[in-house]
């Protein structure tokens, strides 16, 4: 994985699949969610948009949220493109993701 830093009460969720779904990560104590929106597009998933609120901003959420993306890939089998900018550049920096590249 990409992101070293621990974020203490920390919670990535998924929701949706199919042809579209979310990755959504919640700090206890906090409202604010921050987001990972992707949409299938031939056999992959298409990182879209990386939401995250202030409130909950500067502390790694968005790069938890990549993370959790790529793991899925591994374990799944599917390929990601990267439409995000955000996730444009955490593949760039992460160059063992290449085989995940769509």
């Amino acid at each position: 994985m990409s992101n070293d830093r621990t974020i203490e009460g920390l919670t990535i969720t998924r929701h949706g699949g199919g042809a579209e779904g979310e990755y959504h990560a919640h700090i206890e104590g906090t409202k604010a969610i921050g987001k990972l929106t992707w949409v299938e597009r031939d056999g992959a998933r298409v990182a879209e948009h990386t939401l995250v609120p202030r409130e909950i901003g500067g502390r790694g959420v968005a790069a938890h949220l990549v993370d959790a993306l790529v793991a899925d890939a591994r374990e799944h089998g599917f390929k990601i493109v990267p439409q995000c900018s955000y996730v444009e550049k955490k593949f760039d920096q992460n160059p063992s993701w290449a085989d995940l590249r769509a």
